[in-house]
Protein backbone atom coordinates (compact mmCIF):
# COMPACT_ATOMS: atom_id res chain seq x y z
CA UNK A 1 0.00 0.00 0.00
CA UNK A 2 1.47 3.68 -0.90
CA UNK A 3 1.89 5.63 2.02
CA UNK A 4 2.14 9.61 1.04
CA UNK A 5 2.89 12.77 2.91
CA UNK A 6 0.74 15.46 1.62
CA UNK A 7 1.14 19.25 2.57
CA UNK A 8 -1.07 22.25 1.40
CA UNK A 9 -0.32 25.37 2.99
CA UNK A 10 -3.27 27.54 1.47
CA UNK A 11 -6.90 27.76 -0.20
CA UNK A 12 -5.33 27.22 -3.83
CA UNK A 13 -3.35 24.64 -2.41
CA UNK A 14 -6.19 22.76 -0.52
CA UNK A 15 -8.39 23.03 -4.10
CA UNK A 16 -5.19 21.01 -5.99
CA UNK A 17 -4.56 18.53 -2.96
CA UNK A 18 -8.65 17.81 -2.50
CA UNK A 19 -8.47 17.09 -6.34
CA UNK A 20 -4.98 15.25 -6.28
CA UNK A 21 -6.75 12.83 -3.30
CA UNK A 22 -9.29 11.83 -5.33
CA UNK A 23 -7.46 10.89 -8.38
CA UNK A 24 -5.28 9.00 -5.71
CA UNK A 25 -8.14 6.95 -4.76
CA UNK A 26 -9.29 6.39 -8.20
CA UNK A 27 -5.60 4.64 -9.15
CA UNK A 28 -5.39 2.44 -5.67
CA UNK A 29 -8.35 2.72 -3.16
CA UNK A 30 -6.62 2.11 -0.52
CA UNK A 31 -3.55 4.58 -0.14
CA UNK A 32 -3.25 5.86 2.55
CA UNK A 33 -2.99 9.81 2.99
CA UNK A 34 -1.41 12.00 5.89
CA UNK A 35 0.14 15.69 6.39
CA UNK A 36 -1.87 18.84 6.46
CA UNK A 37 -4.77 20.52 4.46
CA UNK A 38 -7.93 22.38 4.45
CA UNK A 39 -11.13 22.11 4.60
CA UNK A 40 -11.87 20.79 0.95
CA UNK A 41 -9.04 18.28 1.36
CA UNK A 42 -10.81 17.25 5.00
CA UNK A 43 -13.91 16.93 2.78
CA UNK A 44 -12.55 14.37 0.61
CA UNK A 45 -11.66 12.24 4.09
CA UNK A 46 -8.36 13.56 4.90
CA UNK A 47 -7.31 14.34 8.03
CA UNK A 48 -4.84 17.51 9.01
CA UNK A 49 -2.29 17.18 11.57
CA UNK A 50 -3.25 21.06 12.10
CA UNK A 51 -5.31 23.63 11.05
CA UNK A 52 -4.36 24.62 7.64
CA UNK A 53 -4.94 27.93 7.94
CA UNK A 54 -1.75 28.58 10.85
CA UNK A 55 -0.23 28.96 7.63
CA UNK A 56 -1.96 31.56 5.80
CA UNK A 57 0.12 34.42 6.71
CA UNK A 58 0.55 37.46 4.47
CA UNK A 59 3.03 40.59 4.44
CA UNK A 60 6.59 40.69 6.25
CA UNK A 61 4.52 43.08 9.61
CA UNK A 62 2.32 39.70 9.84
CA UNK A 63 5.05 37.62 9.29
CA UNK A 64 7.80 38.53 11.76
CA UNK A 65 5.65 37.59 15.00
CA UNK A 66 4.52 34.57 13.87
CA UNK A 67 7.98 33.05 12.73
CA UNK A 68 8.49 31.11 16.10
CA UNK A 69 4.64 29.46 15.94
CA UNK A 70 5.41 28.96 11.69
CA UNK A 71 8.94 27.09 13.03
CA UNK A 72 7.42 24.98 15.32
CA UNK A 73 4.61 23.78 12.47
CA UNK A 74 7.32 23.39 9.92
CA UNK A 75 9.29 21.03 12.65
CA UNK A 76 6.13 18.71 13.46
CA UNK A 77 5.09 18.49 9.97
CA UNK A 78 9.04 17.02 10.01
CA UNK A 79 8.62 14.84 12.94
CA UNK A 80 5.72 12.88 11.70
CA UNK A 81 7.22 12.70 8.08
CA UNK A 82 10.15 10.86 9.95
CA UNK A 83 7.36 9.09 12.29
CA UNK A 84 5.46 7.45 9.06
CA UNK A 85 8.24 7.88 6.85
CA UNK A 86 6.05 8.03 3.46
CA UNK A 87 6.81 6.50 0.40
CA UNK A 88 7.32 10.00 -0.74
CA UNK A 89 6.50 13.84 0.14
CA UNK A 90 4.05 15.77 -1.59
CA UNK A 91 3.62 19.61 -1.22
CA UNK A 92 1.65 22.00 -2.61
CA UNK A 93 1.87 25.83 -4.02
CA UNK A 94 2.86 27.50 -0.68
CA UNK A 95 6.79 27.16 -1.58
CA UNK A 96 7.77 29.63 1.67
CA UNK A 97 6.53 26.78 4.36
CA UNK A 98 6.22 23.38 2.02
CA UNK A 99 10.34 23.82 0.88
CA UNK A 100 11.44 24.59 3.93
CA UNK A 101 9.69 21.25 5.13
CA UNK A 102 11.03 19.45 2.30
CA UNK A 103 14.65 20.56 2.85
CA UNK A 104 14.73 19.36 6.95
CA UNK A 105 12.84 16.33 5.60
CA UNK A 106 15.24 15.48 3.33
CA UNK A 107 18.17 16.43 5.50
CA UNK A 108 17.16 13.66 8.12
CA UNK A 109 16.21 11.01 5.29
CA UNK A 110 18.32 11.86 1.92
CA UNK A 111 16.19 8.99 0.24
CA UNK A 112 12.57 10.38 0.66
CA UNK A 113 11.11 11.18 -2.88
CA UNK A 114 9.25 14.98 -3.10
CA UNK A 115 7.24 15.76 -5.62
CA UNK A 116 6.07 19.71 -5.83
CA UNK A 117 2.58 20.40 -7.14
CA UNK A 118 3.01 23.94 -9.23
CA UNK A 119 5.89 24.88 -10.82
CA UNK A 120 7.34 28.17 -9.64
CA UNK A 121 6.45 30.92 -13.03
CA UNK A 122 10.47 31.55 -13.56
CA UNK A 123 9.53 31.79 -17.31
CA UNK A 124 8.25 35.27 -16.01
CA UNK A 125 11.02 36.30 -12.88
CA UNK A 126 13.57 35.12 -10.60
CA UNK A 127 14.42 32.17 -12.80
CA UNK A 128 17.00 30.81 -9.58
CA UNK A 129 14.03 29.92 -7.99
CA UNK A 130 13.70 26.69 -9.98
CA UNK A 131 17.81 25.73 -8.85
CA UNK A 132 16.86 25.86 -5.23
CA UNK A 133 14.16 24.19 -5.59
CA UNK A 134 15.80 21.27 -7.33
CA UNK A 135 18.15 20.93 -4.04
CA UNK A 136 15.10 19.68 -2.37
CA UNK A 137 12.66 17.92 -4.91
CA UNK A 138 12.92 15.28 -7.56
CA UNK A 139 9.58 15.21 -9.74
CA UNK A 140 6.90 19.06 -10.63
CA UNK A 141 3.63 18.65 -11.28
CA UNK A 142 3.23 21.32 -13.86
CA UNK A 143 0.06 24.00 -14.28
CA UNK A 144 0.99 25.12 -17.40
CA UNK A 145 2.04 23.11 -20.41
CA UNK A 146 5.24 25.89 -21.38
CA UNK A 147 6.55 24.57 -17.96
CA UNK A 148 8.45 21.65 -18.29
CA UNK A 149 11.43 22.27 -19.62
CA UNK A 150 12.53 24.76 -17.63
CA UNK A 151 11.96 22.48 -14.37
CA UNK A 152 14.19 20.06 -16.58
CA UNK A 153 16.51 22.34 -17.52
CA UNK A 154 17.30 22.89 -13.31
CA UNK A 155 17.08 18.99 -12.81
CA UNK A 156 14.25 17.92 -11.60
CA UNK A 157 11.62 15.55 -14.00
CA UNK A 158 8.26 17.57 -14.65
CA UNK A 159 5.22 16.40 -16.01
CA UNK A 160 2.25 19.40 -17.19
CA UNK A 161 -0.67 17.53 -15.27
CA UNK A 162 -2.86 20.64 -16.42
CA UNK A 163 -4.93 23.51 -14.75
CA UNK A 164 -7.54 23.00 -12.37
CA UNK A 165 -9.44 25.79 -14.56
CA UNK A 166 -10.50 23.20 -16.55
CA UNK A 167 -12.40 21.57 -14.35
CA UNK A 168 -14.31 24.04 -13.21
CA UNK A 169 -18.30 23.78 -13.52
CA UNK A 170 -19.46 26.49 -16.16
CA UNK A 171 -22.86 28.39 -15.96
CA UNK A 172 -25.99 26.48 -17.91
CA UNK A 173 -27.69 28.16 -20.63
CA UNK A 174 -30.59 28.82 -17.98
CA UNK A 175 -28.17 30.24 -16.08
CA UNK A 176 -26.80 32.53 -18.03
CA UNK A 177 -30.40 33.92 -19.67
CA UNK A 178 -31.69 33.75 -16.38
CA UNK A 179 -29.11 36.66 -15.46
CA UNK A 180 -29.35 38.06 -18.53
CA UNK A 181 -32.57 38.92 -17.92
CA UNK A 182 -31.94 40.17 -14.64
CA UNK A 183 -29.74 42.38 -15.40
CA UNK A 184 -31.87 43.61 -18.61
CA UNK A 185 -29.94 43.70 -21.36
CA UNK A 186 -26.50 43.21 -22.51
CA UNK A 187 -24.00 42.42 -19.65
CA UNK A 188 -20.43 43.71 -19.31
CA UNK A 189 -18.22 42.19 -16.78
CA UNK A 190 -16.21 44.27 -14.77
CA UNK A 191 -13.36 42.54 -12.00
CA UNK A 192 -11.09 45.12 -10.72
CA UNK A 193 -9.26 42.84 -8.63
CA UNK A 194 -9.68 40.45 -4.67
CA UNK A 195 -7.26 42.58 -3.01
CA UNK A 196 -8.27 45.54 -1.40
CA UNK A 197 -5.43 47.53 -2.69
CA UNK A 198 -5.33 46.76 -6.05
CA UNK A 199 -9.34 47.59 -6.19
CA UNK A 200 -8.94 50.91 -4.23
CA UNK A 201 -6.37 51.79 -6.98
CA UNK A 202 -8.32 50.02 -10.45
CA UNK A 203 -11.83 51.04 -9.58
CA UNK A 204 -11.27 54.50 -10.49
CA UNK A 205 -9.85 53.99 -13.74
CA UNK A 206 -11.55 51.61 -14.77
CA UNK A 207 -15.19 53.13 -13.55
CA UNK A 208 -13.86 55.95 -16.02
CA UNK A 209 -13.34 53.68 -18.24
CA UNK A 210 -16.96 52.54 -18.51
CA UNK A 211 -17.96 55.85 -19.66
CA UNK A 212 -17.30 54.32 -23.53
CA UNK A 213 -19.91 51.81 -22.67
CA UNK A 214 -22.43 51.42 -25.63
CA UNK A 215 -26.03 52.82 -23.78
CA UNK A 216 -28.06 50.03 -22.56
CA UNK A 217 -25.11 48.13 -21.50
CA UNK A 218 -25.66 46.85 -17.87
CA UNK A 219 -22.48 46.52 -15.38
CA UNK A 220 -21.97 43.13 -13.28
CA UNK A 221 -19.26 43.62 -10.70
CA UNK A 222 -18.15 40.27 -9.03
CA UNK A 223 -16.59 40.99 -5.47
CA UNK A 224 -15.41 38.43 -2.90
CA UNK A 225 -17.40 38.53 0.31
CA UNK A 226 -15.10 40.32 2.85
CA UNK A 227 -14.58 43.51 0.33
CA UNK A 228 -18.47 43.60 -0.79
CA UNK A 229 -18.93 46.75 0.89
CA UNK A 230 -15.62 48.27 0.08
CA UNK A 231 -16.52 47.29 -3.55
CA UNK A 232 -19.97 48.63 -3.46
CA UNK A 233 -18.52 52.19 -2.45
CA UNK A 234 -16.50 52.41 -5.15
CA UNK A 235 -18.67 51.47 -7.82
CA UNK A 236 -21.13 53.17 -6.34
CA UNK A 237 -20.90 56.60 -8.66
CA UNK A 238 -19.88 54.09 -12.19
CA UNK A 239 -22.47 54.17 -15.42
CA UNK A 240 -24.28 51.14 -16.11
CA UNK A 241 -26.19 50.63 -13.00
CA UNK A 242 -23.02 48.13 -11.62
CA UNK A 243 -24.74 45.30 -9.89
CA UNK A 244 -22.58 43.80 -7.28
CA UNK A 245 -22.64 39.84 -7.36
CA UNK A 246 -20.67 38.08 -4.36
CA UNK A 247 -23.03 34.44 -4.70
CA UNK A 248 -20.85 32.10 -6.10
CA UNK A 249 -23.36 30.31 -8.47
CA UNK A 250 -24.48 33.71 -9.38
CA UNK A 251 -20.81 34.92 -10.26
CA UNK A 252 -20.68 31.61 -12.44
CA UNK A 253 -24.05 32.69 -13.99
CA UNK A 254 -22.10 36.13 -14.80
CA UNK A 255 -19.57 34.49 -16.02
CA UNK A 256 -21.12 33.19 -18.87
CA UNK A 257 -24.28 35.69 -19.28
CA UNK A 258 -20.86 38.42 -20.43
CA UNK A 259 -20.64 40.06 -23.93
CA UNK A 260 -16.95 40.82 -22.60
CA UNK A 261 -15.00 41.43 -19.39
CA UNK A 262 -12.56 44.33 -17.83
CA UNK A 263 -10.39 42.66 -15.51
CA UNK A 264 -7.27 42.58 -13.11
CA UNK A 265 -4.20 40.96 -14.28
CA UNK A 266 -4.63 37.18 -12.60
CA UNK A 267 -5.99 33.68 -12.75
CA UNK A 268 -9.18 35.16 -13.61
CA UNK A 269 -7.98 35.58 -17.06
CA UNK A 270 -8.41 31.99 -16.68
CA UNK A 271 -11.43 31.33 -15.32
CA UNK A 272 -12.56 34.02 -18.10
CA UNK A 273 -11.14 32.18 -21.14
CA UNK A 274 -12.98 28.66 -19.16
CA UNK A 275 -16.32 30.19 -19.53
CA UNK A 276 -15.40 31.49 -23.20
CA UNK A 277 -15.70 35.24 -22.73
CA UNK A 278 -13.44 37.58 -23.97
CA UNK A 279 -11.95 40.20 -22.17
CA UNK A 280 -9.60 43.04 -21.88
CA UNK A 281 -6.58 42.68 -18.97
CA UNK A 282 -5.31 46.00 -17.19
CA UNK A 283 -3.47 46.30 -14.15
CA UNK A 284 -1.42 49.13 -12.26
CA UNK A 285 0.67 49.12 -8.71
CA UNK A 286 2.45 52.18 -7.10
CA UNK A 287 5.24 53.66 -8.83
CA UNK A 288 8.04 51.52 -6.70
CA UNK A 289 7.08 48.13 -7.25
CA UNK A 290 6.27 49.25 -10.92
CA UNK A 291 9.72 49.95 -11.00
CA UNK A 292 11.37 46.60 -9.34
CA UNK A 293 8.87 44.34 -11.12
CA UNK A 294 9.59 46.07 -14.56
CA UNK A 295 12.81 45.44 -14.19
CA UNK A 296 12.51 41.83 -13.11
CA UNK A 297 9.77 40.50 -15.69
CA UNK A 298 11.51 38.28 -18.32
CA UNK A 299 8.05 38.00 -20.69
CA UNK A 300 6.09 40.79 -22.19
CA UNK A 301 2.67 39.84 -21.11
CA UNK A 302 1.44 38.86 -18.04
CA UNK A 303 -1.87 37.50 -18.91
CA UNK A 304 -1.46 33.67 -19.02
CA UNK A 305 -4.01 33.14 -22.06
CA UNK A 306 -1.34 35.12 -23.85
CA UNK A 307 1.21 33.05 -22.66
CA UNK A 308 -0.37 30.07 -23.66
CA UNK A 309 -1.16 31.14 -27.01
CA UNK A 310 1.79 32.60 -28.02
CA UNK A 311 0.67 35.49 -29.10
CA UNK A 312 -1.35 38.99 -27.30
CA UNK A 313 -5.00 37.84 -28.62
CA UNK A 314 -6.31 39.55 -25.59
CA UNK A 315 -6.01 43.50 -24.75
CA UNK A 316 -3.34 44.29 -21.85
CA UNK A 317 -2.81 47.41 -20.71
CA UNK A 318 0.09 47.76 -17.80
CA UNK A 319 1.74 50.33 -15.53
CA UNK A 320 0.95 53.57 -17.40
CA UNK A 321 -0.67 52.18 -20.24
CA UNK A 322 -3.22 51.42 -17.94
CA UNK A 323 -5.43 54.75 -18.65
CA UNK A 324 -9.12 55.27 -18.88
CA UNK A 325 -9.20 56.35 -22.52
CA UNK A 326 -7.20 53.51 -24.39
CA UNK A 327 -8.47 50.78 -21.85
CA UNK A 328 -12.32 51.95 -22.34
CA UNK A 329 -11.85 52.03 -25.84
CA UNK A 330 -10.74 48.75 -26.12
CA UNK A 331 -13.33 47.27 -24.18
CA UNK A 332 -16.12 49.45 -25.66
CA UNK A 333 -14.63 48.09 -29.23
CA UNK A 334 -14.60 44.20 -27.90
CA UNK A 335 -18.38 44.55 -26.12
CA UNK A 336 -19.60 46.53 -30.04
CA UNK A 337 -17.28 45.03 -32.68
CA UNK A 338 -18.34 40.83 -32.91
CA UNK A 339 -15.52 40.09 -34.66
CA UNK A 340 -13.34 40.88 -32.28
CA UNK A 341 -14.64 38.84 -29.96
CA UNK A 342 -15.16 35.95 -31.79
CA UNK A 343 -11.59 36.03 -32.64
CA UNK A 344 -10.83 36.29 -29.34
CA UNK A 345 -12.88 33.38 -28.30
CA UNK A 346 -11.56 31.21 -30.61
CA UNK A 347 -8.28 31.30 -28.83
CA UNK A 348 -9.69 31.05 -25.69
CA UNK A 349 -11.19 27.71 -26.86
CA UNK A 350 -7.31 26.80 -27.91
CA UNK A 351 -5.94 28.09 -24.25
CA UNK A 352 -8.24 25.65 -22.65
CA UNK A 353 -7.73 22.82 -24.93
CA UNK A 354 -4.19 23.63 -24.15
CA UNK A 355 -4.57 23.81 -20.64
CA UNK A 356 -6.33 20.42 -20.56
CA UNK A 357 -9.94 20.63 -21.11
CA UNK A 358 -10.73 17.15 -22.92
CA UNK A 359 -8.62 14.83 -21.41
CA UNK A 360 -8.39 13.60 -18.02
CA UNK A 361 -8.85 15.32 -14.88
CA UNK A 362 -6.27 17.59 -13.60
CA UNK A 363 -6.37 15.45 -10.42
CA UNK A 364 -6.00 12.88 -11.73
CA UNK A 365 -3.35 13.55 -13.75
CA UNK A 366 -1.51 15.01 -11.54
CA UNK A 367 -2.18 11.60 -9.38
CA UNK A 368 -0.65 8.91 -12.31
CA UNK A 369 2.43 11.55 -12.33
CA UNK A 370 2.94 11.27 -8.56
CA UNK A 371 2.67 7.09 -8.74
CA UNK A 372 4.90 6.74 -12.20
CA UNK A 373 7.50 9.09 -10.50
CA UNK A 374 7.15 6.59 -7.23
CA UNK A 375 7.64 3.32 -10.07
CA UNK A 376 10.63 4.52 -11.34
Amino acid sequence: MTRLFLIAGESSGDRLGAALIRGLRTLEPGVELHGIGGPEMIAEGFESLFPMETLSVMGLAEVVPRLPDLFRRRDAAVAAIADLRPDALVTIDSPDFCLRVARKARAARLDLPTIHYVAPSVWAWRAGRAAKMARVVDHVLALLPFEPPFMEAAGMSCDFVGHPVVADPQASEAERAAFRAEAGGEVALVLPGSRRGEVTRLAPIFGAALERLPEGTRVAVPAVPHLEQTVRDLIRTWPGDPMLVTDPVRKRAAFGAARAALAASGTVSLELAAAGTPMVIAYDMNWFSRQIVSRMLKVDTVTLVNLIAGRKVVPEFLGPACRPGPVGEAFARLISVPSERDAQAAALDGAMTALGRGGAAPGLRAARSVMAHLSK
